[in-house]
């Protein structure tokens, strides 16, 4: 049989089964944007031919790295607001109300970019001004599972004094709910299924309780999911206290939030029990390891997630926070930082952080009937890693394999030199294919300055930051 393409010799690693399902000398054979076959080398030559034969040799084939929660529209704002313990008012926020919705669109292709070139296929993105960010997803050409960031709050949140409720605008709301709207009907299954959306409520502390409801209503109507922020800090549930009288996971509980339609993101604050809650309920946990220990110093309850039977993913959330979009880095970041926790280093070995950024993940959002694994009909979003990289370097097969260990504590995301989502390459050669990198860049170099300029008389005159900065720390 003939198709386009066939990746021969290679180490190919299906993410089938209960580990990574590594078969030694294999060989996948794609046709059209979909898997045709998997299997070894000599059995895929002699089914199939192809227009192109590529030798894998020294090379690992394997399913793209799932993102299942990214704001890249602020990745404009990368590195403004670290090491302090207020990291949103006194960093992020004397910047954010600079950001208009074209340095969203550019901050956000400069975050794809990245992702990209660390192995990222699919992209979580949930984020506002989504309608006009989706694009970047067309004209690079990656998977993308689109939501609105929906809330009620006023665009100078980060004016109120910390303790103080929240105030809430029905128009606000109804503007951003229309907005999420909007993406489901324009862009559901558009770019031959490639784009698919879900609903974005921000958090139970930023939207009324009748918005909660008209979007769980919604959620049933177009059969999605709800992306939402779930006890991500003392902040949120200190909100929920003083407005319900309710933790939030006892809230979104009684309002029947807690089931197969969330995706529950950080669960920092979440106690042992409420962790246990929100995963037998069938909601999936999004954990974003990076992220929460550079913003909360906390380790999130992943690992308490898992063992009470939940399914889970990982995220790389937003670059003013992490400063780093890179799935890599999150396989790491998770293993380690949980074996530290648990003073246990057996516990979160390599294959469970590989599992979590790869089929586990398609399995939290609803795309595992499409990605996450290697296997015969589903759409061919794989990455070629060299494995010929110093940092993946030597290759022992045995007595035992060292490739899924050193994929998770070693690799950085440079060793992966070709990306193929639908069919197609998007990367070659660790070269981009679909639009400029270095045009990118500079387009978003350029809208940072111009929003650091603006920036420059809304710094907190006590900012740690401009603290450090006066000090030559910065």
């Amino acid at each position: 049989m003939k198709v386009n393409y066939i990746i021969k010799n290679a180490f190919v690693m299906t993410m089938e089964g209960k580990g990574v399902g590594m078969i030694e000398n294999g060989a996948i054979a794609i046709k059209d944007n979909k898997i045709q076959a998997v299997g070894t080398s000599d059995d895929i030559s002699r089914d199939y031919t192809a227009d192109e034969v590529i030798d894998g040799k020294n090379k690992l084939v394997m399913p793209g790295l799932i993102d299942a929660h990214i704001h890249t529209g602020i990745g404009i704002l990368r590195g403004v607001s670290q090491d302090i313990n207020n990291w949103m008012q006194e960093g992020l926020w004397p910047f954010m109300k600079h950001v208009t919705v074209e340095d969203n669109v550019k901050g956000s292709m400069m975050n794809i970019v990245e992702g990209i070139k660390a192995g990222t296929t699919t992209f979580c993105d949930y984020d506002g001004n989504m309608n006009q960010i989706v694009e970047n997803y067309v004209k690079v050409g990656a998977r993308a599972r689109v939501a609105e960031l929906v809330n009620e709050i006023p665009e100078d949140i980060g004016d109120i004094p910390v303790g103080e409720l929240y105030p809430f605008y029905s128009e606000i709301g109804n503007r951003k709910l229309n907005n999420n709207i909007r993406l489901m009907e324009e862009w559901h299954e558009a770019e031959n299924g490639r784009i698919t959306c879900m609903l974005g409520p921000h958090g139970p502390d930023m939207m009324s309780l009748e918005l909660m409801l008209e979007m769980k209503s919604l959620a049933e109507k177009y059969d999605t999911k709800l992306h939402m922020h779930v006890a991500q800090g003392d902040r949120e549930i200190d909100q929920m206290v003083k407005r319900y009288g309710k933790r939030s996971i006892a809230f979104l509980d009684e309002i029947g939030y807690l089931n197969e339609r969330l995706l529950a993101v950080h669960l920092t604050e979440a106690t042992k029990e409420e962790t246990m809650q929100v995963a037998r309920s069938g909601a999936k946990m999004i954990n974003c390891s990076g992220s929460i220990g550079i913003i909360d110093g906390i380790v999130p309850p992943i690992l308490e997630f898992l063992e009470a039977g939940g399914t889970a993913a990982l995220g790389s959330d937003q670059a003013p926070g992490n400063n780093c979009n890179n799935m890599f880095n999150e396989m790491k970041f998770v293993s380690i930082l949980n074996k530290v926790k648990s003073r246990n280093p057996s516990v979160f070995p390599a294959h469970l952080a590989l599992r979590l950024a790869t089929i586990e993940s398609a399995k939290a959002i609803g795309l595992e009937h499409e990605v996450g694994s290697l296997k015969a009909g589903k759409k061919a979003d794989l990455l070629i890693v060299d494995l010929q990289e110093p940092s993946m370097s030597p290759i022992i097969t045995a007595p035992i394999r060292n490739i899924v260990p050193n994929l998770v504590y070693s690799a950085k995301g440079s060793e992966v030199e070709a990306v193929m989502v639908d069919g197609k390459f998007i990367m070659r050669d660790k070269e981009i294919l679909t639009i400029s990198e270095k045009e990118v860049v500079e387009v978003a170099q350029l809208a940072a300055y111009g929003i650091s300029q603006k920036a420059q008389g809304d710094i907190f005159p006590n900012s740690p930051l401009l603290q450090r900065m006066e000090s030559g720390e910065l």
